[in-house]
């Protein structure tokens, strides 16, 4: 089914991966009412982990590439959500990004701008949305970045 999302996707050169399936004990999104919250998707790229820690062995650049692939991961959540209809997502609420960074790095905002930048260009003024962007001193099998999100669905 093509629509106004896919479409933009497509202008972008953006594919989104399959929906990752849950690592754990843990569904990959919930929906209550028309708000849908879905997991934290981790970083990966062609199937592989994007692993590293912001402020040792990865740059800003490297580590908003990492961001950017969670974004795709959770556009592709949302789609399964929704049944494989993209058209049924309304807006982005909020996004929470964790990034496993040295403790002296301060540029979490700037990494995670790798997500944000991409929901508006997908979305326009509709992937606007309040946001987080914390440290954490390590992540899940050593992944750069972990953003979770919540979405208004139709």
């Amino acid at each position: 089914m093509t629509n106004a999302i896919e479409t933009r996707l497509a202008e972008l050169g953006l594919t989104l991966p399959e929906a990752p399936a849950p690592a754990a004990n843990y569904v990959p999104y919930v929906q209550v009412g028309n708000t849908l919250y879905v997991s934290g998707q981790i970083s990966m790229a062609n199937g592989a982990l994007i692993c590293g820690k912001l402020g040792d062995d990865m740059d800003v650049a490297a580590g908003a590439a990492a961001a950017k692939s969670c974004a795709l991961s959770l556009l592709a959540q949302v789609r399964a959500a929704c049944g494989g209809d993209l058209s049924r997502l309304k807006r982005v609420i909020k996004l929470t990004g964790f990034v496993n960074s040295t403790g002296d790095f301060t540029d979490q905002p700037k990494v995670i701008n790798g997500a944000s930048d991409t929901m508006v260009e997908v979305l326009g003024e509709a992937g606007r949305h309040s946001r987080s962007a914390v440290s954490a001193a390590s992540l899940p099998l050593g992944v750069a970045v972990e953003i979770e999100g919540i979405f208004e669905i139709a």
